[in-house]
């Protein structure tokens, strides 16, 4: 783990933010900066540093992010209604936190109660 990453810091509670998921893989708050009305983080513990450096043995962790995306998005209500998932990879690609993690973004037509 670097010493400077941000969200290192956050899943070891060095950094204040409010968890709306933890298990013993992964963690998911919400982003700071939201795109949508709906904008998670979806965070592994391990510390990969973007989608360039995953290694042999890390598709587990990988695999593991969309089946909690769907959790997610079921929880937050926008399963139905849809949402975005994104990786920001590398500077160019809009890479801030060199920390590889998921963006569960949605909720801008939320599905009427009624249908």
């Amino acid at each position: 783990m670097p010493a400077d990453c941000l969200f290192c810091k956050i899943i070891n509670r060095e950094e204040p933010s409010e968890f709306l998921y933890e298990d013993d893989t992964y963690v998911v708050f919400k982003d700071i900066n939201p795109h949508a009305p709906v904008h998670l983080l979806l965070v592994p513990k391990k510390h990969i540093r973007s989608i360039n450096d995953i290694q042999t043995g890390d598709e587990s962790i990988l695999g593991g992010l969309f089946t909690l995306a769907k959790k997610m998005a079921k929880e937050q209500g926008i399963n139905e209604s849809g949402y975005k998932l994104l990786f920001n990879v590398e500077k160019g690609g809009g890479q801030v936190i060199f920390h590889i993690h998921l963006h569960l973004i949605g909720g801008w037509h939320k599905r009427p109660s009624h249908l």
